[in-house]
């Protein structure tokens, strides 16, 4: 089983380059989050956002499978599903999605209680999407909640009613303000069930054991990045699963023994949404018209992202605790046209101690940059690595001697074939 992950904060392109690997393998296993996430991949030049359903969705024979990690949303999942099908017909129930019978579901006072801990004083302002992610898993860790095999059983619309009138209740009580009818939020959720139970619905967990035991290959796919993850990222500015090639293992039920390659993606700087420290951040108009190049909104709510120059401490962080054996490395060409570009190598502390490889991102660390002669390249002229300009190779080069692992593929531009597999010739 091989992994691909993000390594900074998100947004890192993993959408793009599954779709573009995905045709590889018999499998695309997604092992975290829910419909927090949003990977877009490009489909005869209309851009596709995905949030539950695996990258490889649009591959033929591929099989695609929501993993014990993931925690469903039967409303988001319906919509997603239906505005698919206006792509493509073939997705259909029993064809090529498989579920987990273990995935934790997200119940509508989940997101409505996201909401409240977002908008009220007495809750840390996390930056969340507002859907739910957070109370599912929090639900699933108090041993509160239910789970997508609990749909088939015959008392789960009366244990589904018990939590959704005792969150609504709770919600009344706190005041909160805007809250929507239980009764239609309710209808909306069991017509989401209804729908959810068309679908194959199994312990995913030996599916894709016996299927590796056959000699087939399958992709894992993480969402959200290693920055954000709830144990390793930048707590408590973080999503509320594990976005690490660990929790790829945990998520699937897969042995770390059958991990392969662990392909890590970052971009040529960085992006943040939400709250959090972002030592490299730029808040100027630089930062701005970078946004603005980059198009740099989120595909699943259209924030704005946080722009900033690529942070190697957090970057090394990453690849250590991922054991990244591949990089794929994005967005280079949105930095092509600058005089020069840097890359933030050490953290400075109060005291004077300089920090080379951190998760933890210190509030008033003062970043030392090292800078590059910028590139002036039009990259969409690009076929190989060969063409590469020295300022290029000189940037690429210096990440691979400091991360010491190979920069395996650049992204050379938005478009899904706008990609250069690399090799050791073009250093």
């Amino acid at each position: 089983m091989d992994i691909v992950l993000g390594l900074q904060w998100g947004d890192e392109g993993k959408g793009k380059f599954i779709d573009l690997i995905s045709e590889n393998y018999d499998i695309t296993a997604r092992f975290n989050g829910g419909s927090n996430a949003g990977h877009s991949i490009e489909r005869n030049g209309r851009i596709i956002t995905l949030k539950m359903i695996p990258s490889g969705i649009f591959m033929n024979g591929v099989q695609n499978v929501i993993g014990t990690g993931t925690v469903i949303d039967p409303v988001s999942f319906k919509k997603e599903i239906l505005n698919l099908q206006v792509f493509d017909k073939t997705i259909q129930p029993g064809n090529n999605i498989i579920i987990s019978r273990k995935a934790h579901l997200v119940m509508p006072t989940h997101k409505l209680l996201d909401i409240f801990m977002e908008e009220s004083s007495g809750y840390t302002k996390i930056g969340t999407t507002k859907n739910g992610i957070a109370q599912a898993y929090s639900n699933k860790i108090l041993r509160q909640n239910l789970r997508v095999g609990d749909i088939f059983s015959s008392d789960f619309q009366s244990r589904a009613k018990h939590i959704l009138d005792r969150d609504y209740r709770m919600l009344e009580e706190e005041g909160m303000i805007v809250l929507p009818a239980l009764e239609e939020i309710s209808k909306e959720f069991f017509d989401g069930v209804e729908f959810l139970k068309k679908f194959n619905c199994t312990e995913t967990e030996i599916y894709l054991n016996e299927a590796l035991s056959e000699g087939k290959k399958v992709l894992a796919e993480g969402s959200q990045a290693a920055m954000l993850d709830i144990d390793h990222g930048t707590y408590p500015y973080v999503t509320s699963s594990s976005t690490t090639a660990s929790g790829a293992s945990n998520g699937l039920g897969v042995s770390p023994k059958k991990i392969g390659e662990i392909y890590g993606i970052a971009k040529a700087y960085c992006t943040r949404v939400g709250n959090g420290a972002f030592p490299t951040e730029l808040l100027n108009e630089f930062g701005d018209d970078l946004r603005m190049k980059g198009n740099e909104f989120g595909s699943n709510t259209g924030r704005p992202r946080r722009i900033g120059w690529l942070d190697l401490p957090a970057l090394k962080y990453a690849v250590m605790i991922n054991g990244v054996t591949q990089l794929v490395l994005t967005k280079a060409d949105v930095l092509s046209g600058l005089k020069s570009v840097a890359v933030c190598t050490h953290y400075e502390l109060e005291n004077g101690e300089l920090v080379s490889v951190s998760g933890i991102l210190p509030e008033n660390a003062k970043p030392i940059f090292k800078w590059f002669t910028g590139w002036q390249t039009d990259f969409s002229r690009m076929k190989s690595s060969s063409e590469l300009p020295k300022e290029v190779i000189e940037f690429l080069s210096f990440l691979e001697t400091e991360l010491e692992i190979p920069v395996a593929y650049l992204s050379i531009g938005p478009g899904r074939n706008e990609m250069l597999k690399l090799t050791d010739k073009y250093l």
